[in-house]
């Protein structure tokens, strides 16, 4: 494993198991299947194929069983999981196949189990945001009264308290929990349209079954297909970026805290040294400083992968895959890493004398 997050050690640090799970690949399958399964049922609702025989074969995607090595080696010819998955589903389905993805087209697959992943990763980061804000409200009741030098470009300025400076860690907050409830209806969007997005292939019946899926799925129906018009998903990684770096401000403001010598802060559990064992390292202030840099770092690609040729982008999408799901752990492994981070304050405040 080369990743930080699921890397056997590095992962210690790094990564987050809600997140990883949200976008793990059983969970991202089981979406795919979801969205089949959904999308059968739909055919049968709409007339397309008989309600009798939809229903069978949402019941057999339901329980259906993947080859995995038969995905990956499906996915290296094809660039998608999503063909390889649908051949192994119609292998055995007889007349059922006639139900089994008649019409839609992987990037429905693909872009419905991302929508799915995000509205998962949403609920997460909103309840941790709510966790990291009443934990900051007890460190202002406890210590928010205590003096402190205030410090402009690192230098000595004018006496602040303790609970101005948890003040602008605890601020954009409340602003970060408000964007995600307001960006929910801009990516928690079913994309059902077909080969072409044009949803010419769904027939006739084409809002019904877009209405019938989106419910089933909980998601919202969106009027048009967003194959190509990636600016939501771009935003939602902007939010990402936003709420790792509001925590590597916290982050760096506390390292800067406990230096020796300056000792404003100090942590009940601090990182050890191999070498220096007197050392309390400030390793959770020190990671959400660099997991705000990474995100950072990612959002660019991100802004590249808008940029989505024509009907379908292979090459746009593909990296899309490669850096989202790790944006959102990022994030919500910087959240939980400031929570505790927080919970390990002995004291702050100007040391007396």
């Amino acid at each position: 494993m080369i990743g930080v997050f699921d890397h056997p050690w590095l992962g210690g640090l790094f990564g987050d198991d809600a997140a990883n799970m949200i976008w793990s690949d059983e969970r991202q399958l089981a979406h795919m299947l979801a969205f089949e399964a959904a999308y059968a049922r739909a055919l049968g609702a709409a007339g397309v194929v008989d309600t009798k025989t939809a229903n069978a074969a949402a019941r057999l995607i339901r329980e259906f069983e993947p080859d995995i090595t038969g995905l990956r080696t499906g996915t290296a010819t094809d660039g998608l999981v999503v063909p390889d998955l649908v051949r192994q589903l119609k292998a055995d389905a007889g007349p059922l196949a006639a139900a089994i993805h008649s019409g839609s087209t992987s990037q429905d697959v693909l872009d419905t189990a991302l929508a799915l992943c995000l509205r998962d990763t949403t609920a997460l980061l909103v309840k941790r945001l709510d966790k990291l804000a009443a934990r900051l409200d007890r460190l202002t009741t406890t210590f928010g009264g205590q003096p402190l030098m205030g410090r402009t470009r690192m230098q000595a300025a004018l006496p602040i308290t303790v609970g101005d400076r948890i003040a602008t860690w605890r601020g954009p907050l409340d602003g970060h929990r408000d964007r995600l409830e307001q960006i929910k209806p801009r990516v928690e969007m079913l994309q059902l349209g077909g080969p072409v997005g044009d949803r010419r292939t769904l027939g006739s019946g084409a809002d019904e079954i877009v209405q019938s899926v989106a419910t089933e799925l909980g998601l919202a129906p969106p009027d048009r297909t967003w194959h190509t018009t990636r600016d939501g998903v771009a935003e939602y990684a902007g939010l990402l970026s936003l709420i790792t770096a509001s925590l590597g401000k916290m982050g760096q403001d506390m390292c800067l805290m406990a230096q020796q010598g300056l000792d404003e802060l100090s942590f009940a559990d601090g990182g050890g040294s191999s070498a220096m064992p007197h050392k309390q390292n400030p390793v959770l202030p020190e990671l959400l400083v660099t997991l705000a840099h990474f995100n950072a770092a990612q959002l660019s690609g991100m802004h590249h992968a808008v940029v989505h040729e024509q009907e379908r982008s292979g090459s746009a999408w593909a990296l899309e895959w490669m850096i989202l799901p790790q944006m959102a752990v990022a994030a919500a492994r910087s959240i939980s890493a400031g929570t505790t981070a927080c919970e390990n304050i002995t004291s702050i405040g100007q040391p007396e004398g």
